[in-house]
């Protein structure tokens, strides 16, 4: 009986493998194993990062909100409270981008934090 070679196979997977990695610099590009241990660790960083975006992104809505709160004479934890008694449902994106984007319709968001605390 006859030895099977898997060089068709392997050809398309190699393949493969480098079309997922174009766009990479030298080696990484261009040899498969390298390009295939570069591929591996870019799905390990996506996966990663697509977690971290979020927290990063809450981060920052905080930040936001923290500074356009302290501007009118509040902290971001009073403000947080207030809003949260007064009844005043925006999330912290929301805030954030009212606070960037329309400061007349936060400040009143802030008043009605103040009074209701």
């Amino acid at each position: 009986m006859s030895k099977v070679k898997n060089a068709v196979m392997r050809k398309r997977k190699h393949k493969k493998r480098l079309k997922e990695a174009k766009g990479y610099f030298g080696g990484r590009r261009k040899l498969y194993t390298v390009a295939n241990e570069a591929r591996k660790k870019a799905l390990e960083y996506q996966y990663r990062d697509r977690r971290n975006r979020k927290r990063d992104f809450r981060s920052l809505w905080i930040t936001r909100i923290n500074a356009a709160a302290r501007e009118h004479g509040m902290n971001y934890s009073n403000f947080i409270a207030g809003i949260k008694v007064a009844g005043i449902e925006l999330d912290r994106k929301t805030l954030a981008d009212l606070a960037v984007m329309n400061p007349e319709a936060f400040a009143k968001v802030v008043q009605a934090a103040k009074a209701a605390l």
